[in-house]
């Protein structure tokens, strides 16, 4: 209970914009967040996000980059968002480097118009598309499910490159998963790390999640669906695997910073692997969703934070 209690309070921490601000605006509180967002992000240009996903291929992975951002609520700001994920795609064709580009909607217009969203998501799955590469949608809140599954729908009619994350933690996701399998593409099933209301999602701590994400797992891979179970937890994996099979079409993908000796180790194992990279600024909600997942990972973050003295940055996000 206590612990529940304590991945709540994070999560209300990365949904606070007033507390991101006030830290932020602080340069030795702000320099103390970067320290603790170092382990989960690649840095804030594509570059660096590209030079982190080599080094994953060199461990022997796939990978997936994302812009990370979300709740955008501006026309131009959406559409200059759009411009980077495409700078993505692009620097992906260059390299040749073996990775997905992933984003929420709600980055790149979801929040502003329905036109706008349909406009810069068609953008990114075109410009990935060029390069043999997949756009895959990450999950939000459940109050945005519903347009964001919309938003997949309308693409997945008209690319065949677009996938799709669903949250097993929701009650709704046993229904959305057929919308999901009709329309097409991959599909990510994560557990979900948002704070949602009992009516809407299972507790991460509530025993009936493993079950359901092995249900839904089964379910996609039955179906014929391309499958990427996104998560760190060993004990599932390794059940889910053994029910559905360490076939092509099922891949293990985790996240920068977290499971990275278990990614190797089902690499070595022939599983399929691939790492999670994120880069840019906006790494707040992000960060502190992670944390929560797992509230213990406040004692690493009190290590990250012991490396060197702390100066103010030389510019404030």
């Amino acid at each position: 209970m206590e612990t529940a209690s304590a991945a709540d309070t994070l999560r209300r921490w990365a949904l606070d914009e007033e507390l991101k601000s006030r830290v932020m605006a602080d340069p030795a509180l702000a320099e103390c967040a970067r320290r603790v967002a170092d382990r989960y992000t690649a840095g804030e240009d594509v570059e660096s996000a590209i030079r982190a996903g080599g080094r994953a291929v060199e461990r022997g992975h796939r990978v997936s980059i994302e812009f990370t951002g979300e709740s955008v609520r501006d026309a131009a700001e959406a559409s200059a968002a759009t411009d980077v994920f495409v700078s993505v795609a692009d620097h992906i064709g260059r390299t040749g480097l073996p990775s997905t580009v992933s984003g929420d909607l709600s980055h790149i217009g979801l929040l502003v118009s329905e036109d706008l969203v349909r406009d810069n998501s068609a953008r990114l799955a075109e410009a990935c598309a060029a390069v043999d590469s997949v756009f895959m949608i990450s999950a939000e809140g459940s109050d945005r499910t519903d347009r964001v599954l919309d938003v997949y729908d309308w693409l997945a009619h008209r690319y065949d490159n677009v996938g799709i994350t669903l949250q097993a933690r929701l009650h709704r996701s046993e229904r959305d998963v057929e919308r999901v399998l009709a329309a097409g593409g991959r599909i990510r099933l994560v557990k979900g790390a948002f704070l949602e209301a009992e009516s809407d999602a299972l507790a991460r701590e509530d025993p009936e999640l493993p079950k359901r994400y092995e249900r839904l797992a089964r379910r996609i891979a039955d179906a014929g669906g391309s499958l990427t179970l996104a998560t760190h937890d060993e004990t599932l994996l390794s059940h889910v695997l053994g029910a559905v099979g360490a076939v092509g079409s099922v891949e293990v993908e985790m996240l920068m910073g977290l499971g990275t000796d278990l990614l190797d180790r089902l690499a070595t194992d022939g599983i399929s692997t691939r790492e999670y990279c994120i880069f840019g600024s906006e790494w707040w909600l992000y960060v502190l969703n992670r944390i929560a997942e797992d509230p213990t990972r406040v004692f690493q973050a009190l290590v990250d934070l012991g490396r060197g003295p702390i100066s103010p940055p030389a510019s404030v996000l």
